[in-house]
């Protein structure tokens, strides 16, 4: 059986080396951003919607009233607020008319002079997509497959180090097979370059 020689390139020093892993990089990147992307759609569907929460006695400031403040309720996702009561919060709980009030989903603004020497208290109610186990176990895969970046630094220190002991190699070789240095024979002078 005959072998033939295989076509090596000659001058690349592990460069097939860096481009494979640089491909590598890429492609795992390009998969964790497919998932981070997919987890993200899966997440938003799976929420509980019309999850509801009465909150009673939530407390506002005129300052805040006067330029108008978003309930607390407005900070969950998809939040609807509905203010079922506003009272003053010093004259002894007199029920403020919703005349006197605007109330657009979770933004309440005191819209007339009256009552505008008190704080108010709110009462409202709010729907929101809530959490759920799914969407939990969503999060805590979508956090792991993103955290695989964290790794690419490592492979390309890994793999520039691999190219540079090749070429380290490659020199070495280079120089002993120059006849530039003793190889360790032992016979005849040693010397280079005598005549």
């Amino acid at each position: 059986m005959r072998f033939r020689n295989l076509k090596q390139d000659e001058g690349v020093a592990g460069l097939t080396i860096l481009l494979s892993l640089v491909v590598m990089l890429f492609i795992i990147g390009l998969i964790v951003m497919i998932f981070s992307l997919m987890s993200s759609e899966l997440r938003d569907a799976t929420y509980t919607s019309g999850t509801i929460v009465t909150v009673g006695e939530e407390a506002l400031t005129q300052v805040e009233l006067i330029a108008g403040t978003e309930l607390d309720g407005s900070a969950q996702r998809d939040a609807v607020c509905t203010v079922t009561a506003i009272v003053n919060g010093t004259a002894g709980g007199i029920l403020i008319d919703a005349g006197n009030y605007t109330a657009t989903s979770c933004l309440v603004v005191n819209s007339t002079a009256s009552y505008s020497t008190s704080d108010w208290i709110v009462n409202y109610t709010y729907t929101w997509s809530a959490d759920n186990t799914a969407t939990d176990v969503i999060n805590e895969t979508s956090d792991a497959i993103s955290d695989v970046v964290d790794w690419f630094s490592i492979f390309i220190v890994i793999g520039a180090m691999v190219v540079l002991i090749l070429l380290t190699v490659i020199i070495i070789t280079a120089i002993r097979g120059s006849g530039m240095i003793q190889t360790g024979s032992t016979q005849g002078s040693g010397n280079v370059g005598s005549a």
